[in-house]
């Protein structure tokens, strides 16, 4: 089962990925200045990942389990939260925190790393 250290340690070890706390909560950002691909909630137990609202319906309806938004909250922007110890290994918790990476990585980074969350729309 997915830790809390596991996201630090995987997020951290995405290109150019920084850890900053904002709100009393650790964030990480695809490069010193960049943007929020991720942060942890409070308790450890929960991510906020990217995800177009569009595809996160869709993550909601097919696995409520791991997948869910805070009503209110989360309601007007493209994030989805994770259940940490819902998710099936440390492989599919790479490849959400993969995916949220190239959705907030500047051109550059992603230029650079191309092979970045490729294996992960693969599987």
């Amino acid at each position: 089962m997915a830790t809390a250290d596991d996201v630090r340690r995987i997020a951290l070890s995405l290109p150019g990925a920084v850890e900053k706390l904002a709100w009393g909560m650790p964030t990480f950002r695809a490069g010193p200045g960049g943007k929020i691909f991720a942060s942890l909630d409070d308790d450890d137990q929960v991510i906020g990942v990217k995800c177009p609202q569009e595809e996160r319906e869709e993550l909601i309806a097919s696995e409520p389990a791991k997948f869910f938004i805070r009503e209110g909250h989360d309601d007007g922007y493209a994030w989805v939260r994770v259940r940490i110890g819902a998710l099936d290994d440390e492989q599919e918790l790479h490849a959400i925190l993969a995916d949220s990476w190239r959705q907030a990585a500047p051109r550059r980074l992603l230029e650079q790393h191309p092979e970045v969350g490729v294996e992960s729309e693969e599987s």
